[in-house]
């Protein structure tokens, strides 16, 4: 049997599938990833823990699936977090800047007191925050000598997850990425589909400090599986990214969100799109060739339930999770989970989070209730703004990851929204989609993407449009005070 072996490095959880060619999951494995929080808003993991992980994901893969061919990798990947590591060696010289991080803030206001922020946007796609590599990057050269002074050498890589993993693999003999992370960096110019020569002097770098950027389904190079094969990497994508791909979207006006630690909305578009602040643009994927989309990406949404039920004491976050879904309504709590500022439509790296109608009354499930509520009203606030950016009518919405396996939030995303959501029955989106990228130039897939059409469950608003309006009213009202008491 012959299968596609997906690579899916998240930011808790490092995934490895075994993959067979009806897009069935043959064998998987999964390596919980440690995160640790030094200061204030600062997020970091070990970049080789991130390795030794995926090593760890793979060989338990391998050992607990059957006997099988496996013919190429396919890797998606948590985006924007920076590695740095030296070029001799490969021995990494920071801990891994989690895109989560918000330690770059000042140099993003610096930025935007110099009237930076609008060109950067027009350029590159993104807004200026600290979610993206590049200010990671000038914090680094800053903050750590070592850093500055081999870098003045060339002698310091930097690069996204996905880079660093392809490192890895390779013995360091390939330091490449794909398009579609490389459109995450703020150092990527859209209209060039490069490296933007006026980016990199603005962070003090040069090209030959960054990946070479490559089609989403290019060759890679041969991986090193410690089992004696040597597979070739034939597929990398951001995690969204893949995702989107692994719901088989190919045309515009469909939106997909992805439910994680935080949650990304894209909705592919014909050719660049046009500019507009509270969505960045991005490249989607280069497979053929490079396709565009409009993203909305929220920082905090499934790890701002995690942050509550641990806050408030609830108990194990699965039981906490379902006692809040059974409570008959929030009794006017809500939550704005700005723990790491606020990000898409809002855009706020200072905020930080706020709860708003707290009484005698409230109990710890209501706090829990009002953490998942948030997910949705985050999503449906993103889906809006994604609409008038894009003047089309936006019918739907396509849901995967974790959170997506509560029903109650699923149709409660469907009330918020007035709109149909069709939660795909594949927990693995990302990795299915790194999956079909590595698998379509080998001729794996008997006609592309569509052989693996995602199964999915569709949930219908039940909730009137008065009462939809009502209660978004009210979080509007406690995002207001979050997004301006900072």
């Amino acid at each position: 049997m012959t299968s596609i072996l997906a690579i899916d490095a998240g930011t808790t959880n490092i995934k490895a599938l075994l993959i067979g060619p009806a897009g069935n999951v043959i064998s998987k494995a999964n390596y919980a990833l440690g995160i640790n929080y030094p200061q204030p808003g600062w997020v970091e993991q070990s970049p080789n823990e991130l390795w030794n992980g995926t090593r760890e994901a793979i060989r338990s893969c391998l050992q607990n699936g059957p006997q099988v061919r496996v013919l190429a990798i396919g890797i998606s990947n948590q985006r924007e977090t920076l590695v740095c590591w030296r070029r001799r060696d490969g021995c990494p010289l920071y801990p891994a800047i989690v895109w989560q991080c918000r330690r770059s803030t000042d140099i993003c206001d610096e930025w935007k007191a110099a009237g930076l922020a609008r060109a950067i946007q027009r350029k590159t796609g993104l807004q200026v925050d600290p979610l993206f590599p590049a200010t990671k990057i000038v914090w680094l050269l800053r903050n750590q000598p070592e850093i500055r002074t081999l870098a003045s050498r060339g002698e310091v890589c930097f690069g996204t997850v996905d880079s660093w993993l392809i490192w890895n693999f390779t013995g360091g003999k390939v330091f490449a990425t794909d398009a579609s992370n490389a459109s995450r960096t703020q150092l990527f110019n859209l209209e060039n589909a490069s490296w933007d020569k006026d980016q990199l002097a603005l962070c003090g770098i040069s090209a030959q400090d960054l990946p070479t950027i490559f089609p989403s389904n290019a060759s890679y190079g041969e991986a090193d599986l410690g089992t004696g094969q040597n597979v070739p990497i034939r597929g990398v994508l951001g995690d969204s990214h893949a995702a989107l791909l692994g719901h088989g979207v190919a045309e515009a006006g469909i939106v997909k969100a992805t439910y994680g630690t935080g949650s990304s909305l894209m909705t592919l578009t014909p050719d660049v799109p046009a500019e507009d602040r509270r969505i960045s643009r991005t490249v989607a994927w280069q497979l053929d060739r490079i396709r565009y989309a409009y993203e909305g990406n929220i920082t905090v949404t499934g790890s701002g339930v995690a942050w509550a039920s641990e806050f408030v004491g609830a108990g194990e976050l699965e039981s906490a999770v379902s006692r809040a879904n059974s409570l008959k309504n929030n009794q006017g709590v809500y939550f704005v989970p700005a723990l790491a500022g606020l990000g898409a439509p809002y855009w706020n790296d200072r905020a930080r989070g706020a709860i708003v109608g707290l009484s005698f009354a409230t109990t710890k499930e209501q706090l829990v209730r009002a953490a998942v509520e948030a997910i949705a009203f985050q999503i449906a606030d993103v889906f809006r703004a994604m609409e008038e950016a894009s003047k089309t009518r936006l019918n739907f919405l396509f849901a995967d990851g974790g959170a997506t396996r509560n029903d109650w939030l699923m149709q409660f995303q469907a009330d918020v929204l007035q709109r149909p959501v069709r939660r795909s029955r594949v927990p693995e989106l990302s990795g299915f989609g790194a999956a079909v990228a590595a698998g379509q130039g080998l001729g794996f897939w008997s006609s592309g993407p569509g052989t693996t059409e995602t199964q999915s469950d569709l949930f219908s608003p039940k909730m009137s449009e008065a009462e939809a309006a009502e209660v978004i009213a009210e979080w509007q009202k406690a995002v207001e005070w979050a997004d301006t008491h900072y």
